[in-house]
């Protein structure tokens, strides 16, 4: 094709000479393949709310593990201060009941007035620590026997207690904050004696 054809062509389109095609604004633009498609055109609205409430119950679920778990570590630390010092009262308790054995003999010798005081004096100083740290002694004289807090080493007929009491203590339990520490050694009664020597129940067999 010659020059001047390639004129006659420009003109019949009706576009001056030496000028560029010009753009159609209305023709739609070309597809951009790196262009993002929305979320919820990808769903849809029910996948999309489905979705959403399933994330919303787990982070429930999640904090709610969380809060129990810090419960549960709360509470374990407290259980541990309360009984923090049960090691220590154990190991002090046979102190304590020689410091009593000590009182039980100066009692019995009228030259031991001093030491006497002196061995009360302690013992008190003693109990009143142990109330201070929440270690009370168990009651057990004159209590019916509870296998949760006394020990029962014997038993004997009594017409002063009835059967199952406890008779006698031998050793003196403690408790810390409703835990046992040692329970409390007893003798407790098995009711009175029988006429022929024996208990209510009957002659004990030989």
């Amino acid at each position: 094709m010659t020059i001047e054809d390639s004129k006659v062509t420009e003109q019949k389109a009706g576009r001056p000479e030496g000028t560029e095609p010009t753009p159609d604004h209305n023709e739609a633009p070309a597809p951009d393949d790196h262009q993002e498609v929305p979320i919820i055109e990808l769903l849809g609205d029910e996948r999309l709310q489905e979705e959403l409430d399933k994330a919303k119950a787990e982070v429930l679920l999640a904090k709610a593990d969380l809060e129990n778990y810090r419960k549960r570590v709360q509470r374990d630390l407290q259980q541990e201060r309360r009984f923090a010092a049960m090691p220590l009262l154990r190991d002090l308790l046979p102190v304590v009941d020689n410091i009593g054995r000590a009182i039980e003999a100066s009692e019995k010798s009228a030259a031991a007035t001093g030491l006497l005081e002196g061995f009360r004096l302690v013992a008190q100083q003693i109990e009143t620590i142990f109330t201070q740290h929440g270690c009370q002694q168990i009651s057990a004289a004159g209590e019916v026997f509870d296998p949760n807090l006394h020990e029962a080493i014997s038993q004997m007929p009594s017409t002063d207690f009835p059967q199952g009491a406890i008779v006698q203590v031998t050793q003196v339990g403690y408790e810390l904050n409703d835990r046992v520490v040692r329970p409390s050694q007893v003798i407790i009664s098995s009711g009175p004696p029988a006429a022929d020597g024996g208990t209510e129940d009957g002659p004990t067999d030989q």
